[in-house]
């Protein structure tokens, strides 16, 4: 075999395990790190999982966002009993994944700006996302306004925790 191939095969490796990782880490920080919101409606939750996800698309790029929000927390749904909400959720934090990634990635500047602006894009994804969710899935117009506060709190501290430090990830990381 030559080195080219056995590159290509670590090269793949390496990107299924981290794929891994940050699906199992966003499944473990979204299950076990929350607070349940005593508000109308869904009432929110705030969970940490967005940090992973976070730290997947700002510094792996936009496949590994996707991938982490997507799968992990569509795997929480699902686990918690909230199946009905597992398509909503993989499509929503897929999307806010895969723009965060995509934003980090391509828009050139200050790395600090940049990430910020990529969490402020996938903080708009999750609260109009999850409202037109929860209007599918609860038929009033009212109710999911009750929701919000939890998805804001929970994009804010992610970002908060996160955009300073990605940067530095990724360098020490040489990504």
């Amino acid at each position: 075999m030559n080195s080219t191939v056995l590159q290509t095969e670590s090269t793949k490796t390496k990107t299924l395990v981290i794929y891994a990782l940050f699906i199992a880490l966003t499944l473990v920080s979204t299950m076990f790190i929350n607070i349940r919101l005593p508000i109308m409606g869904n009432g929110g939750l705030i969970h940490m999982g967005n940090v992973p996800l976070f730290i997947a698309a700002l510094v792996y790029g936009r496949k590994a966002g996707a991938i982490a929000g997507a799968v992990g927390m569509g795997f929480f749904d699902i686990l918690s009993g909230w199946g009905a909400w597992a398509p909503f959720t993989f499509i929503i934090v897929g999307t806010m994944g895969f723009l965060a990634g995509l934003i980090s990635e391509k828009v050139p500047g200050k790395r600090v700006v940049v990430n910020t602006l990529a969490v402020a894009v996938a903080l708009i994804i999750k609260i109009v996302g999850y409202y037109f969710a929860e209007v599918i899935l609860y038929g009033n117009w009212v109710l999911p306004f009750g929701s919000i506060p939890g998805n804001l709190m929970q994009v804010i501290i992610a970002g908060i925790i996160v955009v300073p430090i990605a940067g530095r990830l990724k360098r020490a990381l040489r990504i």
